[in-house]
């Protein structure tokens, strides 16, 4: 198989178009093309009929769709119940819970939804039903291993090994749902350090603020980067969450309105040009998202004028709109 198709494949997995199990059978599908080729080099290659319709492509039956979608269903339902009672369970018992009881739950829930998710995973089946078992499974870890090491370095562990959980699945399974599991244990671990780590005694949660905005600007480095090798959408999607959760940090940081504008305006224009090269409505939408939140508020905590604010951003959007018809009038005429 050519190098080309790797490199092809890799990018429609990359960008979204393509799950990785698909890229796998159309792998498999012409490396068997290959290896019929080889082996009988005479053998005449399937001509195009020259006249007729094309024949439609083979669907999977209605009724094994049905069944492969409920089977799926089912698996996040029964994830989920198991979930939810481990939380009641240590909810309403946490108190009379022994600390080897409160170990063994959240270990048993653990091993649980990761050894379902490394058994589909093998079984090469259910590959999102997998990765979403294998995200819970992460940090559900995380918490058991908290609960085993306790005190503040009990978060810290308990945070790396959930991460270490995620990015291995990631890896493996290269699905969207550990993505997101990535960007909660990244934020967790971002509070966690700055509170426990980098902050001060002495220190107040204002000035920690700024310390937890910077770290968030490194968790939407680490997504931009990730999106050039995984599910570009999300990864790109999320690094602009980072960004907007930066900006939020700056905004309780002393006197940080001015670099939570900086934040909250390079995270969105980056995301705008996304769209404008790939047209993912996901960028548009985070990214408008982020503008209507942090540029009002950081406004406001700057001027403390709201009447003002509201007839800038009202003048702002005239100009935008009128360039819009402007531009698009002119694309008319062309």
């Amino acid at each position: 198989m050519s190098s080309r198709l790797d490199d092809e494949l890799s990018r429609l997995v990359s960008a979204g178009v393509l799950r990785q199990y698909q890229a796998e059978s159309i792998r498999d599908a012409a490396d068997a093309e290959i290896d019929a080729a080889l082996a009988d080099p005479g053998r005449p290659r399937p001509q195009r009929e020259p006249e007729g319709p094309e024949p439609a492509e083979e669907e999977e039956p209605p009724a094994a769709a049905h069944t492969s979608a409920l089977v799926e269903v089912l698996g996040y339902i029964g994830g989920a119940l198991l979930l939810g009672a481990v939380a009641l369970l240590t909810l309403a018992n946490w108190g009379e819970m022994g600390r080897a009881a409160r170990i063994t739950t959240g270990t048993a829930a653990a091993v649980v939804l990761l050894g379902s998710a490394v058994v589909l995973a093998l079984l090469r089946r259910r590959e999102q039903l997998s990765s979403a078992l294998a995200a819970l499974g992460c940090c559900v870890a995380g918490f058991a291993t908290f609960v085993a090491v306790e005190g503040e370095a009990g978060r810290v562990v308990g945070v790396a090994v959930a991460l270490a959980l995620a990015a291995a699945g990631l890896w493996w399974l290269k699905e969207p749902s550990l993505l997101v599991a990535t960007f909660g244990i990244l934020a967790v671990g971002v509070l966690v350090i700055t509170a426990d780590v980098l902050t001060p005694d002495t220190g107040s949660a204002t000035n920690s603020a700024g310390i937890a905005g910077t770290g968030f600007i490194l968790v939407a480095f680490v997504f931009a980067m990730l999106g050039l090798v995984r599910d570009q959408v999300t990864s790109w999607s999320l690094a602009g969450a980072a960004m907007f959760s930066s900006s939020i940090c700056w905004l309780v940081q002393e006197r940080g309105e001015i670099m939570a504008l900086a934040v909250g305006t390079a995270g969105p224009a980056a995301l705008l040009v996304a769209y404008g090269r790939t047209r993912r409505s996901a960028y548009a939408v985070v990214g408008c998202s982020i503008l209507l939140v942090i540029w009002p508020t950081a406004l406001y905590q700057l001027t403390d004028n709201l009447a003002g604010v509201a007839i800038g951003l009202v003048v702002a959007s005239a100009v935008l709109l009128l360039a819009v018809l402007m531009l698009s009038r002119r694309r008319s005429n062309e």
